[in-house]
């Protein structure tokens, strides 16, 4: 009998790797190997250049480059590669759910709709932090929750005007 693939999330270690299935991780080590032209174990300026030339574009400026090494904390590594591409998709997938499975009206969805999406999908909340958010964010008196104003605020870090 062959064995079956893991679909299983990677468990312990570094959290990022929680934020995956195993098949993920290797399709994202795969896109790191490709990228890591000089086999250095690190994603630099060059790196990206090589791989821009290799997919057609030769005419990167310098300031593009530096800016996307600047969004790491450090050298680019497996490790911060796949966090920066975990926080990224956390933020997007946590907006998606609200677009798409929120009952809208005017912005507007259901605090216990948004409790139940949270607490299930994604990056999961504890009942502590779901309770920290709608301290920060109370619900109205239909019960509804403003998340236009909630997704801006966990992508932009402050309440719009």
């Amino acid at each position: 009998q062959a064995p079956k693939k893991a679909k299983k999330k990677i468990e312990g270690g570094s959290n990022v790797f929680s934020m995956f299935e195993q098949t993920q991780i290797q399709e994202f080590k795969e896109a790191f190997t490709i990228m890591d032209q000089n086999r250095d174990g690190f994603i630099d300026k060059a790196d990206l250049r090589d791989t821009f030339a290799a997919l057609g574009r030769l005419n990167v400026k310098n300031e593009e480059l530096e800016d996307m090494v600047k969004e790491a904390p450090g050298p680019i590594n497996f490790t911060v590669f796949l966090t920066m591409f975990g926080e990224k998709l956390k933020v997007t997938l946590n907006e998606e759910i609200f677009k798409w499975k929120c009952i809208k009206t005017e912005h507007k969805c259901k605090n216990r709709t948004i409790k139940e999406m949270l607490m299930t999908q994604a990056d999961r909340f504890s009942q502590e932090e779901i309770n920290q958010m709608f301290a920060a964010f109370p619900p109205d008196v239909s019960g509804n929750l403003d998340y236009k104003n909630l997704c801006y605020v966990i992508t932009h870090g402050e309440e719009k005007d």
